[in-house]
């Protein structure tokens, strides 16, 4: 008994070492017709577990699909034996004779086999039901030029599932242009489903290239049965030609380029102080918005310029991709005069016309005018020429004088006295009756320039430039109080919030003392525009509603 045991626990000991004795690989068809799928079988006389064996080998001549796993174990008579299998479909495209590589698992290796791949004829893999066919917008790209490949599969049968791989290129990148779309078309009065992938080619290098075209595995429902279907695309053939040596600046291979621009307000005159908002639009036609150059505003003496946003997209219409940048650029006039915005100039390779083209934005000379809200300066008056020009008309000033001295004094002294009462009398009578109409009139008129101030100070506070904000944030006082002196202080005091009081202290300490401190611009502006809002008075009522 002591010995049967001893036996049993010496033959436990020694199973693993006597196990996976041998390692085969298989196929299903020998040979086989070019783009049909066969099964790739793998197997060892064992349980394995966390290993597989390595098929990266067989990518440089086939379509590799995805490798499932099974095991078994059988018990015949006491006797006990194990398997694991791999399982994988391949597919090549081309005619020929290929050799399977060996595989190792668990320190085995299979023999390799030898595969005959035959030519498909015209009619052989013919599949009414189940094709598929692909396109191309251009045959002759050059380098980094975008162009569209699209592939339809069509679908007579209905689908239970499947997957379609992804075409390949070689010195290429391809990349599916947003989501699949599924249609209906009829083929020769058979109604198919039709879907279409549409990928975008970016060749990175010149020469002859071929477009491997995807293929489509999956399973069908006919007659109550499940059947495994597949089809394979036709490859495409294209041409990517180099960039010309004689071309200089930023490679833009393209069919149309062009530069559009929109002013907000649409004026060539503005007041100082005014903000304007140009936005310039770039498209072109074939190629990514990655490729999309960047736009630069000129620099111009006498006028502030901001970057604001900047928005890029691409999409495909008529089977080409167009990409649109749109950059927006805030302006500033400081000081009236006249300005000359410079031409905008961008050079672009004309694919069609196989020359350099360039997209021009014209120059635009714009009129800047003296604020009406600014802080008048020294104005000269008539008088002043009159007082020097003592040389007109001498005759009829002497004989003037000479008249009024023959007047009596006392006459004058009652004339004089009764036209000062009569200009105090007029003058307390429009005082009276200005301020009277005063607020109405006031915030009619100041309004707009509220709002254009407002504008400046969102624009100012973007730009982080504190002293320039700190100069638009009095006159926004000034015109908000009409106090000439401390009308920052009395702002605050008429709003009265402490954060914001807070805030143009911080900015203070910020510009005008050694302190550390530090001012949010934004939520000035923001508090600004919340206490305008509570405070305005809609012109007309509301209108309500016309649906609840």
């Amino acid at each position: 008994m002591v010995m049967r045991l001893f036996c049993c626990l010496l033959l436990l000991t020694a199973m693993p070492l006597m196990a996976a004795t041998s390692l085969e690989a298989s196929v299903d068809k020998n040979p086989v017709l070019a783009g049909e799928f066969f099964m790739l079988n793998i197997s060892v006389d064992d349980s394995i577990k966390g290993q597989q064996p390595d098929t990266s080998a067989l990518l440089k001549d086939f379509v590799v699909g995805p490798m499932s796993l099974s095991s078994r174990t059988n018990i015949i008579n006491g006797s006990i034996k194990k398997q694991t299998s791999w399982s994988v479909k391949l597919m090549t495209r081309k005619a020929g004779e290929y050799t399977i590589p060996s595989f190792s698992v668990a320190g085995l290796s299979s023999q390799p086999i030898n595969l005959s791949v035959k030519e498909r004829s015209s009619d052989a893999g013919k599949n009414d039901d189940i094709f598929l066919k692909s396109s191309l917008t251009n045959n002759s790209l050059f380098v980094q030029e975008a162009g569209v490949y699209t592939i339809k599969l069509y679908l007579a049968k209905e689908l239970l599932d499947g997957s379609l791989s992804t075409p390949s290129m070689e010195d290429a990148q391809l990349t599916q242009l947003g989501k699949q779309s599924e249609d209906y078309e009829l083929v020769n009065g058979k109604r198919y489903l039709v879907i279409t992938r549409n990928y975008l080619i970016q060749p990175q290098k010149s020469g002859a290239y071929t477009i491997e075209a995807p293929v489509f595995q999956g399973r069908v429902q006919q007659n109550y049965r499940q059947l495994e279907v597949s089809a394979l695309g036709d490859e495409q053939q294209i041409e990517i030609k180099p960039i010309p040596e004689n071309y200089q600046g930023d490679w833009l291979p393209s069919e149309l380029v062009s530069l559009t621009e929109q002013w907000q307000p649409d004026d060539n005159t503005v007041e100082a102080g005014t903000p304007i908002t140009r936005t310039i639009m770039l498209t072109a036609l074939g190629v990514t918005k990655e490729q999309l150059p960047e736009i630069d505003m000129p620099t111009i003496d006498g006028i502030r310029s901001y970057p604001d946003e900047k928005e890029t997209n691409n999409a495909v219409r008529d089977g080409r991709v167009v990409s649109q940048q749109s950059a927006s650029f805030a302006l500033l006039p400081q000081t009236p005069g006249t300005y000359t915005l410079p031409e905008i100039t961008l050079p672009w390779y004309n694919t069609k016309m196989n020359r350099i083209s360039y997209a021009t934005l014209p120059e635009r000379t714009i009129t800047v005018t003296p604020s009406t809200t600014a802080p008048a300066n020294s104005l000269n008056t008539p008088v002043e020429s009159n007082l020097n020009n003592t040389d007109a008309e001498p005759t009829q000033q002497t004989l003037s004088v000479q008249r009024q001295t023959s007047t009596p004094l006392w006459l004058i002294i009652v004339a004089v006295l009764g036209y000062v009462l009569w200009i105090v009398t007029m003058v307390l009578y429009f005082i009276k009756r200005k301020n009277n109409q005063r607020p109405q009139s006031a915030q009619a008129n100041n309004e707009p320039n509220q709002q254009a101030e407002l504008k400046t100070l969102q624009i100012l506070a973007k730009s982080h430039d504190n002293k320039a904000f700190y100069d638009a944030l009095n006159l926004y006082a000034l015109t908000r109080t009409d106090k000439k002196v401390g009308a920052l202080t009395h702002l605050c005091a008429m709003i009265n919030s402490s954060e914001l009081t807070a805030q143009v202290n911080n900015l203070q300490a910020q510009l005008y003392s050694n302190q550390q401190a530090s001012a949010d611009l934004d939520a000035i502006v923001s508090m600004l525009k919340a206490h305008q809002s509570h405070t305005a008075k809609p012109s007309t009522p509301a209108l309500k509603e016309l649906y609840s």
